[in-house]
């Protein structure tokens, strides 16, 4: 039986095993074709609220595993995805639009989250602290109960791991909710990876839905902890949330990034770092070049020469053939992308390449003498468009760089030493010099800044143990402690 084989998950949930869901049923759709892949269960508010409190039950009994046991189903869970590799990242390409490459660069990631989360569960984890008084005194990490991972269509099976993996290795139970449009290859694939690999029964628990279910599991009084990673607008309110039921919650958000092309950089090296950051996934990434700042010396050359790429990058269906975009997730975000484009042509940009679409097959699109204030620079597009607007001076690329609310990632190409004074001076969670701004590894640690989300929450043990562990403060006397009275 295949991993993925849709008789076992047909409108079904996962808690443990399979089983109907309270809310229905609900087709998994193919962008490109319009197909229908397959059904899945929709979980109610009712499901929810049966799965907090079997995780929680299952939870305890997790934490008290050993480390070794714990390390263990994650290192199967990491051999498992490096097996079925090709079958998930088929449904990547076919559920997501994603082309065949950057559906392998998320089952490698998968896998490698799986490992590294394996070393995180024998991680040191506490301090020896000083005291005045006579007794040892230690503050060690302890699990946080249940943790509840919303993750996004956009690569759905890495943001949705890079928050399960290490939870899991920490000793957490899971209430895992993925983007409905994505619920197979960053859902289904993650519960039948860890029921292969032996995690206990009720220890993960996979709950598609939409916002009856988004509102539940953060909602959930079970649940303790909250990662996020989704659009600004549904972060503030998971937030809101969260403060007032006081959880913790870890937001990874939008984010309008700003490539910065300095005078002297090579251009065409340049424009092919610029085509990678706002093309790949059709632009459908947080830390997409959304604005593309270039030294007025090479502005004209640089979109000539970025128009000239766009114009010759094949688009179609990622599973039919060799394409470099795929099709944008849905009609409604092909709209936004569209609305923007055609908002800023009206408003005096000019529309350097691209611009048009065949049903959500976008043409990646350059915007020449584009201003600010224009909708497709100082919005996130979330689509594959690059405004290029030029500056003077490094503190007016500085000025332009930082006039946003999004702080996630920065690219500046050119030299190191212009390169670092200029990264000094603007606020944002990551900054790749010499490279483009979509960047990610297993063992950094990843977040942005403002609208951007609250920090780095993710990635390396540090960050890891921070987002998914509570400190707890222990003391040991010889003997019972004397009071007045």
């Amino acid at each position: 039986m295949a991993l993925l084989d849709a008789g076992v998950w047909a409108g079904k949930i996962f808690d443990g095993g399979w089983r109907t869901a309270d809310g229905g049923v609900y087709d998994v759709t193919e962008p490109a074709t319009g197909g229908t892949l397959g059904t899945l269960g929709q979980a109610a508010a009712e499901d929810v609220a049966r799965a907090a409190r079997a995780a929680a039950a299952a939870q305890r009994d997790w934490a008290a595993r050993t480390y070794e046991e714990r390390a263990a189903v994650l290192r199967a869970a990491g051999r498992l995805f490096a097996e079925h590799a090709a079958e998930i990242g088929d449904w990547i390409v076919r559920e997501s639009g994603s082309i065949p490459p950057k559906a392998q660069l998320e089952t490698h990631f998968a896998e490698s989250l799986c490992y590294e989360a394996a070393a995180l569960a024998s991680h040191p984890q506490g301090l020896v602290l000083p005291s005045a008084q006579p007794r040892w005194s230690l503050a060690r990490r302890r699990p946080a109960g249940v943790v509840t991972v919303i993750a996004p269509f956009n690569f759905p099976l890495i943001l949705a791991m890079r928050s399960v993996a290490p939870a899991l290795a920490l000793g957490n139970a899971v209430l895992l909710k993925p983007d409905p449009r994505t619920a197979v290859c960053a859902g289904v694939s993650i519960a039948r990876i860890f029921q292969e690999a032996g995690l206990p029964e009720g220890v993960l628990q996979l709950l598609p839905g939409g916002r009856e279910a988004g509102e539940a599991v953060v909602a959930a009084p079970e649940v303790r902890v909250v990662s996020f990673t989704g659009s600004t607008a549904a972060g503030r309110k998971i937030g809101e949330v969260c403060g007032r039921l006081l959880k913790r919650a870890h937001l990874e958000l939008g984010g309008n990034n700003a490539l910065i092309v300095l005078p002297g950089a090579d251009v065409p090296a340049a424009v092919s770092a610029g085509a990678w950051g706002a093309f790949l996934h059709q632009g459908q990434i947080c830390m997409t070049a959304g604005r593309h700042l270039v030294h007025e010396s090479l502005h004209a050359e640089y979109v000539a020469a970025l128009a000239d790429k766009a114009d010759k990058l094949p688009v179609g269906d990622p599973a039919a053939g060799q394409v470099a975009l795929g099709p944008i997730i849905d009609q409604a975000q092909l709209a936004h992308v569209d609305d923007l484009v055609k908002s800023t042509v009206a408003a005096g940009a000019r529309l350097a390449a691209g611009g048009t679409h065949d049903g959500l097959f976008y043409r990646p699109t350059v915007l020449d003498e584009v201003t600010p204030d224009m909708p497709a620079y100082a919005q996130e597009v979330f689509g594959p468009v690059a405004p290029v607007v030029p500056f003077s001076t490094p503190e007016e690329a500085i000025e332009l760089a930082s006039a946003t609310e999004y702080g996630l990632s920065l690219g500046v190409l050119g030299d190191v030493g212009q390169a670092m004074k200029i990264a000094d001076a603007i606020p944002t969670g990551l900054v790749h010099i010499n490279d483009q701004t979509v960047n990610d590894e297993p063992v950094v640690p990843f977040g942005g800044v403002g609208a951007s989300g609250n920090g780095s929450r993710f990635g390396g043990p540090d960050a890891n143990i921070e987002a998914f562990t509570e400190t707890q403060w222990v003391t040991v006397r010889g003997e019972i402690a004397t009071y007045p009275f």
